[in-house]
């Protein structure tokens, strides 16, 4: 994915035997790599045509991913305290109210197992490249004006936010990091190599 080490084994551990939500799974890259390792995936994905290609790609790799079509937040038909791991790749950017989405994964996640997502940087969302190549600061950081139209519409989360959404829903994040994109990766932006390009953070579900 987008720069993203997020299933690298560090961030995850061995996943063999797991029951792993994937939340927003687009294409299903992250969930097929899952279900590679051993995993037993359950992706999740709002768009139809997304998930067919999901579908595909699972088919390609000779794994079963269980594939629900979903808004984000509905995860009534998981049941509670029966994941091991969530994670979500940069798909919360297309949501508005994180508290429901995070209510919901608190609910199926197993006391202390680990919520793991990724969002665009929000730095990333305050620039623009002008025609000279220099990078503008487009927007006050404050801003909540979404970006972007359909599929690449994105809510500017701050960090802020997201730590005080997942400690409102009983988690408690234990890791963040802010990754540049490699400069060499198809991933670039203007801002490459200015901002981190991605937010990263690690939280594990609090009481039961």
């Amino acid at each position: 994915g987008p720069g993203l080490p997020s299933l690298d084994r560090r961030f995850i551990g061995d996943v063999e035997g797991s029951r792993v939500l994937d939340l927003g799974c687009g294409m299903g890259h992250g969930a097929v790599a899952l279900a590679r390792q051993g995993a037993k995936v359950i992706a999740v994905d709002p768009d139809p045509a997304q998930l067919a290609l999901a579908r595909q790609l699972a088919e390609q790799h000779s794994v079963k991913v269980e594939l629900h079509q979903a808004d984000l937040a509905e995860l009534a038909f998981i049941r509670s305290a029966s994941i091991d791991l969530v994670v979500s790749v940069f798909s919360l950017a297309a949501v508005d109210d994180l508290d429901r989405v995070f209510r919901q994964v608190h609910r199926i996640l197993h006391p202390q197992a680990p919520f793991l997502l990724s969002l665009p940087h929000p730095f990333t969302t305050l620039l623009r490249a002008s025609g000279d190549g220099s990078l503008r600061v487009e927007r006050p950081f404050t801003s909540r004006t979404p970006l972007g139209e359909g599929p690449t519409l994105t809510y500017p989360h701050q960090f802020s936010d997201v730590h005080t959404s997942l400690t409102r829903a009983n988690f408690r994040v234990d890791t963040v990091l802010e990754p540049e994109t490699d400069p060499r990766s198809n991933w670039r932006t203007p801002s490459t190599g200015w901002v981190p390009s991605t937010l990263i953070m690690r939280a594990r579900k609090e009481g039961i």
